[in-house]
């Protein structure tokens, strides 16, 4: 074990560059939510890949952003806590656009981290970008970050390059003996992942005005007699107009949401799924901190200082 690699890895960046994409496509296998639609990912989750030789622990996190509620608040606060106590800090950034406002934020936070702590940044989606301009959007990404930042070129959903940024990652981390058994690939409970993948089922099937305002909360979670896994679940919306649009007419909306959750939760967990899927309006649950606690979400209070 004297030569065996093990360390944390905190993928940062702004809401959709890729996170969730690019650890599920690390691991070879799904164990975070991913949707075109942003603020997909809302709580930490580790994706844990071992090999004979390292294990790398990846801390997947929410995208950074401006917030508009207190979710948002939250959200980046669980993105920000995931810089506490990592080995290596993974930046991730959309080659196929240039740096937003968002990004330069980021750039900044990572700018005040320890120089002790390696820095990668991965330009993903280099499949959307024009080799002639792929450069001058990398250089426009490195100023507003540390110069001894190394960069990486990939595609997360192609799989390009990611051989080689799993490379670099396994030289920057410390040898020491891995922190997790080999077969586990998440910290999360099932429980958890299946609320997740109900979730971004969501996010998948509704129209724009509604996903952000959708929370989900396993009510029952338990194996029946015959192996099938049950699981009743409740999907929170904002407003009583957002009920009917997550309802549908004659209740295809729903129907679709289940079927596409069902599908996913029984490949993750290999065993038939009966999902039983009921909606309440919980009104403006985003803003208000003891809905938020319902659903899992904690804002976090600084101390004062005396």
């Amino acid at each position: 074990m004297n030569d065996f690699r093990s360390g944390f890895i905190a993928i940062l960046g702004r809401p959709n560059v890729g996170k969730s994409t690019l650890v599920n496509a690390l691991l070879g296998q799904k164990v975070a939510a991913v949707s075109p639609k942003p603020q997909t990912t809302r709580k930490r989750q580790l994706g844990i890949l071992t090999s004979d030789s390292y294990q790398l622990v990846f801390v997947d996190t929410p995208g950074i952003h401006s917030p508009r509620h207190k979710l948002g608040q939250f959200l980046n606060q669980e993105a920000q806590e995931s810089l506490e106590g990592v080995d290596v800090i993974l930046w991730l950034v959309d080659a196929s656009v240039k740096p937003t406002e968002e990004d330069r934020q980021i750039g900044s936070l990572l700018n005040g981290t320890p120089r002790r702590i390696p820095l990668v940044l991965a330009a993903n989606k280099i499949d959307l970008v024009p080799p002639e301009t792929l450069e001058a959007r990398l250089e426009a990404y490195q100023a507003t970050v540390r110069k001894e930042a190394q960069v990486v070129r990939i595609s997360a959903t192609q799989g390009r390059n990611l051989d080689e940024l799993t490379e670099l990652l396994v030289s920057l981390i410390p040898f020491r003996p891995p922190e997790f058994d080999e077969e586990q690939i998440t910290d999360s409970y099932e429980r958890d992942i299946a609320a997740d993948l109900i979730r971004e089922a969501c996010l998948l099937n509704l129209r724009d005005e509604v996903p952000h305002g959708v929370g989900v909360r396993i009510d029952e979670f338990a194996e029946r007699e015959n192996g099938m896994l049950y699981i009743a679940a409740t999907v929170f919306v904002e407003r009583t107009s957002q009920k009917g649009i997550l309802i549908g007419e004659g209740g295809r909306m729903m129907k679709a949401i289940g079927s596409q959750a069902r599908k996913e939760i029984e490949e993750m967990g290999g065993r038939a799924v009966y999902l039983d899927l009921r909606v309440k309006v919980l009104k403006d649950w985003r803003n208000d901190e003891n809905a938020m606690l319902r659903l899992g979400y904690k804002i976090k209070r600084k101390k004062k200082s005396r």
